[in-house]
């Protein structure tokens, strides 16, 4: 065993599968003089007793992304570092009993297709041919993967571990973390071998991660589940079976009964995620030991019972085999599900690879990612899915951890409708007129934990939470959110938006610092402007709004789930020396949108305002006797202002606008309205539209650029991108004749047969009354008037190229008045 080094380039806390990956994938970048600290031994924590399953299906892109490229390395590992590995490619079946679930597999299969893997979607008849044990009598279908299966987790980790050893990194086991502490510009990790110094750390902890976090002053957002899964002895047939057939029988998912079940040498392994679970280490009464290696929960099989009889009714050889084992252990779950992978927010030169649900599944990806976020500070996908920063401060909260995993464990399968509110874990923030848009029938959902009004509802609406698990743009919320379109369109709209992030700059020399970091102009005082920040390749890191109040002061305005994301970027990029003050000041404003062409008639009778000001300009006065920030600009696409107030005048000023608007036929508007109205034009959402997987000029946005500007970050990148020319364009795509559902995310474009694009968003325009897409377009295709095919959900839509302007108000007249 080596001793420990007085010194590493990077450190990594934490040996299961995800840490030596990271460790493996920093030598595969060149940086070889990195250490990892283990407790005990390698796969100790949650990696040991870990089922070993390699799914590539997700509903996310990124996360397939990322297991696509695990299952790709592991096939090829044990040659490459010459070390050998059970791993087993057998596929999967994962069964469908009803319409939406197959639909969630047909746009699997279009994004599976679009990564280059062969997913299909089969009937009945070929789920036996595959599976001759199985009954079908009630399935609708299944998903066909032919590249899942199952590794063994111990032998993955030490063929990663011998192949970043023989590439120069070391690893030390039996040396668990003390403390970490901050000096000269490194960081010291106190251990029970001494101290050692590094540029970088790494949080790779497992189910100890909140415990390492806190050395670094991180609250890191998660919990621990207990997860079963059951081995069987061997069953005769299926031993037969095997032997004539030479392979194993595919790894089986009954996702909407919420089981994996998978064949084990002769036997079986059945894996419940049941809806009883339960949740380890919350309180006082049931503390993390300090020391859990290689240890299990006591069986607990109660939970499980129906499930095995599911299991045995869809398998019925399952029925005759004796229980042989049974493992019980600690699982952790942040409140998405979602691993942390990236910076650990607030915290220099410290990331964040730990807190995995699938850890054997996306080790192999998670290292790639981890790696790039060290060696480069950026990745070659975009993994806001996986971004610790995409938490905040409210999120560490032990009682939401809980109920979030407690939900999620419970809901492991289930699909993600697009109007589908999780109720477990919501009202961590409110808006100070909560009550009062409760009261008007708002239903909500949480955006960075803001509870926020999806649309609203009127006595006898459908408002369960069964209503809502439907793909369908038909529901109870659909007359409604076209109501209150055509509020905004005809009249006016309020929209309460509770949780901009917000920013104060101000100082000598804020102006320049933000010239030199965003691709184009910084608004002169009293005008405010949609600013791009770009990396050092020229992609989309983030919008936000400047409103310049003075020469060198500035509110930098943002999307409420991009506040870590948005300040740290911000502040990694002061400079050294400067005299400038930065500071977070999103508690203590909230906002409200008024859009419409009356908008102008109501707030003439409630403030002196000058109300003749152009777009985009922006002005401070009074309402009720309050101050407020009055802004024009309207993400609606209407005449309007957003009405930025401190939070506790905001119920006044709320209150006498409503009063106003009443015979001007003023009505609330929600969240899905908005998405609607964006859509009508052009507007670009957040991590849809606007993320790293595009560059700026890509994204369709060179009209931000100042391209005579001497600098700005990504400057190089984006002119030789100009000159060589995009390989793909942002396209406004309408469809000729829709079907039931608009198209999601990530939905695959063709023209002649080939995969020619994909959407980043979509959804029915109310004021024009078209199916809308966003998305990007291969370059010579993005002309108006050409016809490509959306695929939705298995088949493909006609759809039309429009112009480079707004489907609604095209030349901007209405939102000019």
């Amino acid at each position: 065993m080596p001793d420990l080094p007085s010194h590493a380039r990077v450190v990594i806390i934490g040996g299961g599968a995800v840490g030596v990956s990271a460790l493996y994938h920093l030598a595969k970048a060149g940086w070889t003089d990195c250490v990892l600290l283990e407790k005990n031994e390698l796969t100790s924590g949650s990696t040991w007793h870990a089922a070993g399953n390699v799914p590539t299906f997700s509903s996310s892109w990124s996360l397939m992304n990322m297991q696509r490229y695990s299952a790709s390395l592991y096939r090829g590992l044990a040659d490459e570092v010459g070390y050998p590995m059970n791993y087993h490619v057998t596929g999967s079946l994962r069964l469908a009993h009803g319409r939406e679930r197959m639909r969630e597999f047909q746009r699997a299969k279009g994004m599976g297709r679009y990564q280059g893997m062969e997913i299909d979607v089969v009937g009945p008849d070929e789920i036996k041919a595959r599976y001759p044990f199985i009954e079908t009598h009630d399935l609708a279908g299944a998903l066909y993967d032919p590249n899942d299966g199952d590794i063994d987790p111990a032998q993955l980790t030490q063929a990663l571990a011998k192949g970043a050893r023989d590439m120069g990194q070391k690893i030390v086991r039996f040396c668990p973390v003390a403390g970490a502490r901050r000096e000269n510009g490194e960081w010291v990790i106190s251990t029970a071998q001494g101290d050692i110094r590094s540029e970088y750390v790494v949080n790779a902890a497992g189910y100890r991660a909140q415990e390492v976090g806190k050395m670094f002053g991180r609250d890191v957002p998660m919990m621990v589940m207990s997860h079963q899964y059951i081995l069987f002895e061997e069953i005769p047939e299926l031993a037969a079976w095997t032997k004539e057939n030479g392979k194993k029988l595919p790894l089986l998912r009954d996702v909407d009964t919420s089981y994996y079940l998978r064949q084990e040498k002769g036997g079986m392994n059945l894996g419940p995620y049941e809806r009883n679970c339960r949740a380890h280490w919350v309180g006082h009464n049931d503390p993390m030991p300090d020391d859990f290696s290689f240890q299990l929960f006591p069986d607990d099989l109660d939970r499980l019972e129906w499930y095995l009889n599911d299991a045995i009714a869809r398998v019925p050889i399952l029925g005759t085999a004796g229980l042989s084992k049974v493992i019980n252990g600690p699982i952790p779950y942040a409140p998405d599900g979602n691993p942390l992978i990236g910076p650990m927010p607030g915290v220099p030169n410290a990331f964040e690879a730990c807190v995995f649900t699938f850890g054997i599944a996306q080790a192999g990806g998670a290292g790639k990612v981890l790696a790039e976020w060290v060696t480069e500070g950026q990745t070659e996908w975009d993994m806001w899915s996986c971004d610790p920063r995409r938490f905040t401060a409210f999120a560490a909260d032990k009682d939401y951890c809980v109920a979030k995993g407690l939900e999620i464990y419970g809901n492991e399968y289930a699909i993600h409708f697009p109007r589908h509110a999780w109720p477990a874990g919501r009202d961590q923030k409110l808006s100070p007129i909560h009550d009062r848009i409760a009261a008007l029938g708002a239903q909500f959902n949480a955006y960075n934990g803001w509870e926020r009004a999806t649309w609203y509802a009127q006595p006898g609406d459908d408002v369960s939470e069964e209503s809502t698990q439907t793909f369908d743009r038909a529901g109870p919320w659909e007359r409604r959110i076209r109501g209150e379109c055509l509020a905004v369109r005809d009249a006016a709209g309020i929209l309460d938006l509770p949780g901009f992030s917000r920013f104060r700059l101000q100082g000598s020399g804020a102006r320049d610092w933000l010239s030199g970091l965003t691709t184009g102009i910084v608004p002169k005082p009293g005008r405010i402007g949609l600013a791009y920040f770009a990396d050092d390749k020229g992609r989309i890191v983030t919008e936000m709004s400047i409103m310049a109040l003075d020469e060198d002061f500035f509110f930098l305005i943002t999307a409420a789930v991009a506040q870590n994301h948005d300040f740290e970027w911000l502040t990694k990029n002061l400079p050294q020396s400067h005299e400038m003050t930065l500071a977070d000041v999103t508690e203590n404003f909230a906002c409200q949108i008024l859009t419409g062409p009356k908008s102008r008639e109501i707030l003439a009778e409630l403030t002196d305002a000058d109300l003749a000001k152009p777009w985009l300009s922006h002005q401070s006065c009074q309402i009720a006797g309050r101050w407020l920030q009055l802004v024009r600009v309207s993400f609606a696409g209407e005449l309007g202002w957003e009405l930025h107030t401190k939070v506790e005048d905001t119920p006044a000023v709320f209150d006498a606008v409503w009063a106003a608007g009443q015979k001007h036929g003023l009505k609330p508007f929600g969240m899905f309205a908005l998405d609607s109205l964006r859509l009508e034009k052009g507007y670009r959402a957040w991590k849809g539209d606007l993320s790293t997987d595009y560059s700026v000029l890509q994204g369709g946005l060179e009209r931000f650029v100042k391209w005579d500007k001497p600098e700005f970050t990504g400057r190089a990148a984006l002119l030789n991108e100009k000159q060589r020319g995009v390989t793909k364009k942002f396209v406004t795509l309408t469809l000729d004749d829709p079907g039931p559902c608009d198209a999601p995310t990530m939905s695959t474009l063709w023209h002649d047969g080939k995969i020619v694009g994909e959407t980043t968003s979509g959804g029915w325009g109310y004021r024009v009354e078209k199916s809308i897409a966003l998305g990007m377009l291969r370059a010579d295709l993005a002309v108006p008037g050409t016809k490509v095919e959306v695929e939705i959900f298995g088949d493909r839509f006609s759809a039309t190229v429009q112009q480079d302007k707004p489907l609604w108000d095209t030349d901007n007249l209405r939102i000019r008045a």
